[in-house]
């Protein structure tokens, strides 16, 4: 896909958005597997389909519904992604984070991304919450390859700092305030959709990776390219591949996120109040 065609698909989705609703958000969250009904906590003032919107990129994978949810988090205007496509499910990678820039050009200064992961680090484990204080892509492509969309960023992006330091700062002091056990590391995204193999593993841990998953690292090289600030949490679902017995499914993925889900919710809710 060209940088014109890549460019005014994304400006057909905002302008289509725009037809349903004014509203302006600050912030805008990405949720991941057991976050699937954090609307309950927003005050909704509008729900736009992904499938109304010509062209959107629609999720396949069980437990990601599929809207832009808009309203309030205390007093704080978002926009919540309910729902998140990946990049194993076939899409074209400008079309993985086609939704991150949609944000954004609705208004969105901030962007929380949040994730289920594997966790590495043999101090985590399962319903472990880990703020990302770094991140590392393997085998996933570059979403910035190929001719430089100036209306989005400059041409070659520092990445010394993606995850804000004052909003993990603000993180960290709330998961503290409210008794919230938090970890901190670095997150890898791999393409999936297979888990990853006992030697990849190996080869993570060996890298400095605290936790892997299937998303998050696209939407964040996005998201740093047209200067938002961003944060972001994994809920560690399951130790990676060799480090238990049992091998690896989706539906204990999404039980344990659906375990510490309350506790994520929380989290999150309090976090976009001080921002």
């Amino acid at each position: 896909m060209s940088e014109n065609q890549v460019y005014e698909k994304v400006m057909n989705c905002v302008n289509t958005i725009r037809l349903k609703t004014d509203f302006k958000p600050r912030v805008a969250i990405t949720l991941g597997s057991g976050l699937g009904d954090y609307a309950d906590q927003i005050e909704i003032k509008c729900e736009v389909p992904y499938s109304e919107i010509p062209g959107f990129p629609v999720s396949t994978v069980p437990g990601h519904d599929g809207r832009f949810i808009f309203g309030y988090v205390g007093d704080v205007p978002v926009v919540c992604m309910k729902g998140r496509v990946h990049y194993y499910e076939g899409y074209d990678i400008s079309d993985v984070v086609l939704p991150a820039r949609v944000m954004k050009m609705l208004g969105a200064e901030i962007l929380f991304l949040t994730n289920a992961a594997g966790g590495i680090n043999y101090n985590f484990a399962a319903g472990d919450l880990m703020l990302i204080n770094d991140h590392i892509s393997v085998f996933a492509p570059n979403p910035l390859i190929g001719p430089n969309i100036t209306e989005f960023g400059e041409r070659f992006t520092d990445m010394t700092t993606v995850y804000n330091k004052d909003l993990r700062k603000i993180i960290k002091e709330t998961a503290l305030e409210n008794k919230i056990p938090l970890k901190e590391g670095v997150y890898c995204q791999l393409t999936g959709p297979s888990f990853e193999s006992p030697a990849e593993i190996k080869m993570l841990r060996t890298l400095g990776v605290d936790a892997v998953g299937m998303s998050t690292v696209v939407e964040a090289i996005v998201a740093n390219h047209m200067g938002m600030k961003i944060c972001g949490i994994s809920c560690i679902s399951n130790l990676a591949a060799g480090m238990q017995a049992e091998p690896l499914s989706h539906e204990d993925v999404q039980k344990a996120a659906d375990t510490t889900g309350p506790m994520f919710k929380k989290l999150v809710t309090e976090c976009i109040k001080k921002f």
